[in-house]
């Protein structure tokens, strides 16, 4: 048999007191901001290794740079990519849903009721 029809709201927007929403708003916020300075405390460390492994490698005598070697730029492309371009991508996305948040605290809705997205309320609970 066919199951009956029910007229439900869409999962993802779901309305929710904006009393509720404040404090959660903040708490996102200073999470993500937390996210945000992690990823660039990491970018930074990855940059100050790279710049002292050149350092010492410049430092070295030509007869041992020519037996340590050096490693290839294709590999240091490779982990450029992975430990500087990638997150900082996700800091500009971060950075983003941050700006969101803060337009939605800025910016109070008249009615008492806000649509939530759906990642917002499956952090919420």
């Amino acid at each position: 048999m066919a199951e009956p029809i029910e007229n439900k709201t869409p999962s993802r927007l779901r309305h929710g007191k904006v009393a509720d929403v404040i404090p959660f708003l903040n708490t996102y916020i200073a999470r993500k901001e937390q996210e945000i300075n992690e990823i660039e405390q990491m970018v930074e460390r990855y940059e100050k290794r790279r710049l002292m492994e050149e350092r010492a490698y410049q430092s070295m005598s030509t007869l041992r740079r020519m037996l340590s070697g050096k490693k290839p730029d294709h590999h240091l492309a490779v982990e450029y990519i992975h430990y500087v371009k990638k997150p900082m991508e996700k800091v500009r996305q971060l950075r983003k849903e941050v700006e969101r948040a803060r337009d939605i605290l800025n910016n109070p809705i008249d009615s008492d009721a806000v649509n939530r997205s759906y990642q917002l309320s499956e952090e919420m609970n």
